[in-house]
């Protein structure tokens, strides 16, 4: 009888589906997948109805994106990061930032081609890497700090490294890299004639002190760098699925000539809305980080109400907590208890390590809390039996 692929052959459910599963089952208050419990801005809102009604944007729109989104991405990053990006040959729009990666990896790299990638990472990578027929080679980020090893990076880099997968502000661990560690990658970079696919999606979700740095102001690294952005995390609106790819017209070009082939286009009126927000004013970032502040420090207060040890997210929307002063088992069993006993989920860290490295989550476990306040503290209520 046919059965799928080898390619897909590993793959199981990911992680985010089971938990959220589990967590509707038990009536646990959800702090796991990244999903906001609160709407997107109304006037961005606002700016896709109209595009919906106005009679002009149902219909296919230009493959590579309209543009006023085109418009809209390189407009953001010359105002923010004074970037030179060429709107028509220079961004791609795509479905969510997870596309925007795997186009980018289709497009840019060959079978057999060795990938850098920084542990732990978001779920998708290793599987894109996969179905791309490339050999992800694995680099740990060291607890608690969460910093790199620079001699096991320079190991990882050899006549076969293609590129890697930079995710900065990084998702799971908070961190928003230095100038000095995003130096030393690219330098590497250069030196191996690698390219970097910087997944930047959490870019206005950044704490003070630290900085979002994109990798493709480091000199020399523009022309080897395509960065990943979406929609969905700095407006609040996962559910449209809109991302988009900008960099070096020739890099564009290969993620667009995978792109044509694995969606075409992307929802139309949506892309018209985001042309809106990504000229929103500065005001907007600074209350949406004003905002963010206060759910990471509620969400510290819960986890340290919990007997949970934490370092304080630099940035991104997640927190790893290290439960082993209140639960003996690994991190799979800690996110069982909390949600069947508890009722609180989280995500357990280890499906984002390959097999060697994965005994360092054993005792931590990932909090998202792009939550309303009330949730947040409800899940703190609840979280404190676990030092009873």
């Amino acid at each position: 009888m046919p059965t799928f692929s080898k390619r897909v052959s590993t793959f199981g459910t990911t992680i985010f589906s089971e938990i959220n599963n589990l967590a509707a089952q038990y009536g646990a208050v959800n702090l796991g997948q990244g999903r906001p419990d609160f709407d997107t801005p109304n006037d961005v809102i606002q700016a896709s109805v109209k595009a919906l009604t106005d009679g002009q944007h149902n219909q296919y729109p230009p493959g590579n994106g309209t543009a006023e989104l085109r418009k809209g991405v390189a407009d953001h990053a010359n105002r923010f990061y004074n970037l030179d990006i060429d709107p028509d040959r220079g961004v791609l729009a795509t479905s969510g930032g997870t596309e925007a990666v795997f186009s980018s990896i289709l497009g840019l790299v060959d079978p057999g081609d060795e990938v850098i990638v920084i542990e732990p990472y978001f779920d998708s990578y290793v599987p894109n890497l996969i179905m791309a027929g490339a050999i992800p080679v694995y680099v740990p980020l060291h607890p608690p700090e969460w910093t790199l090893d620079p001699d096991e990076l320079r190991k990882a880099f050899t006549p076969k490294t293609r590129a890697i997968l930079w995710n900065s502000p990084q998702n799971p661990t908070g961190r928003v890299f230095t100038v000095e560690e995003m130096t030393l990658v690219a330098d590497l970079c250069k030196e191996h004639d690698v390219i970097v696919i910087a997944d930047e999606v959490y870019e206005h979700l950044v704490f003070e002190p630290a900085q979002h740095v994109p990798m493709a102001t480091l000199p020399g690294m523009f022309e080897r760098t395509v960065t990943i952005n979406s929609l969905g995390k700095s407006y609040s609106a996962t559910g449209w699925k809109l991302g988009w790819v900008y960099g070096h017209p020739d890099l564009v070009a290969g993620a667009m000539r995978a792109h044509q082939f694995v969606t075409f286009a992307v929802h139309h009126p949506s892309q018209i809305a985001a042309g809106y927000a990504l000229h929103l004013p500065g005001s907007y970032y600074e209350e949406f980080q004003a905002m963010y502040t206060v759910k990471r420090d509620l969400m510290m207060e819960a986890l340290t109400g919990a007997g949970i040890k934490a370092k304080v997210p630099e940035g991104t929307y997640f927190v790893l907590g290290d439960f082993s002063d209140v639960f003996d088992g690994d991190d799979m069993a800690f996110t069982q208890h909390l949600i069947k006993n508890i009722g609180v989920a989280c995500i357990p860290p280890s499906p984002f390590y390959c097999a060697e490295h994965r005994y360092i989550a054993g005792k931590l476990a990932r909090f998202a809390f792009c939550k309303s306040d009330d949730t947040l503290r409800e899940a703190g209520e609840r979280m404190k039996k676990l030092k009873q």
